[in-house]
């Protein structure tokens, strides 16, 4: 399928307040069940909307996967963690309407990139907690809590993520990058929060509910992901027993697949054999639960 036929749809997926969230979904309506892959944009928790990642998306639209680009709350709405909360009621509206459009509910992917990869990362290793809990989604038509409805995915993608708020702000402070520290102040209320809200902190402490594999994409030449960060992710992701893949981009800067161009179609690539692995090969796998995590 060629990408300039794979077309949008807006849906609404859930409801924050009196604020509907709207997600995009690309691809056909199937007799035959496909994987879904739920998508979250970057944009340092306070810009972009579900229409950034659009040539990924129809990219792996294109590739047989049904795709839902979310709208979420963010910096410009709320503070942490808000936006966790849509994403993981993204993933249970999907869920909830797999048959409506098509999709396996035992087959659903994750994927975000740069605060969209924090973001994705926190839903997929605590998607049931209470704290990413809270926002209604439609059912069939009706808004519904969804609490009887798990976000657990069976996979994750994570593209040059700021996986460890903290760690990031005080880079851009050294680095002199103001409009990130902004951004990061606009979404957290301090730096305790941005502690809080680090994946490598989360996996240290204990608090992983699942881990499902993931795959990390981090460019050579990103500046405002500094390498050192993914590495201490990668780290912590496999000292808890989590199963990893790891992909880098020489050359490349942050947030290089946002725009059509030869390396995003090798991403894209990559990202179809991922899933493909992780969503269309044998039976579900049981992801390792590590206990509650409250």
């Amino acid at each position: 399928m060629p990408l300039d036929a794979v077309a949008g749809e807006t849906i609404v997926y859930g409801q924050a307040g009196s604020a509907e969230l709207c997600a995009e979904r690309y691809g056909a309506r199937n007799a035959q069940l496909a994987s879904a892959i739920v998508m979250v944009h970057g944009g340092a928790w306070t810009t972009n909307d579900r229409h950034a990642p659009v040539v990924l998306c129809q990219h792996l639209a294109a590739a047989g996967f049904t795709v839902f680009s979310l709208d979420f709350r963010d910096g410009r709405d709320g503070k942490h963690p808000c936006a966790v909360q849509d994403i993981t009621a993204g993933i249970r509206y999907v869920r909830a309407n797999a048959a409506s459009f098509g999709v396996d509910a035992d087959r659903i992917g994750l994927i975000g990139s740069s605060s969209g990869g924090h973001l994705v990362l926190l839903s997929a290793i605590q998607p049931d907690i209470a704290a990413h809990r809270g926002t209604p989604i439609f059912v069939a038509g009706k808004l519904r809590d969804g609490a009887d409805v798990s976000a657990a995915v069976r996979c994750v993608a994570a593209l040059w993520p700021v996986s460890d708020p903290l760690v990031r702000f005080r880079y851009a402070q050294r680095v002199g990058r103001d409009e990130l520290v902004a951004a990061h102040l606009r979404y957290y209320r301090d730096e305790e929060h941005m502690r809080q809200a680090s994946v490598q902190r989360t996996l240290r402490d204990g608090e992983a509910q699942t881990l499902p594999p993931l795959l990390v994409v981090q460019p050579g030449e990103d500046a405002n992901v500094p390498r050192s960060m993914t590495w201490d992710l990668v780290r912590e992701y496999q000292d808890c027993g989590g199963s990893l893949h790891y992909l880098f981009f020489p050359g490349l800067p942050h947030a290089f697949a946002y725009q059509a161009a030869p390396e995003t179609t090798q991403l894209a690539g990559d990202l179809e054999h991922f899933f493909n692995l992780h969503l269309r090969s044998g039976p579900a796998p049981q992801n390792a639960v590590l206990g509650s995590a409250g």
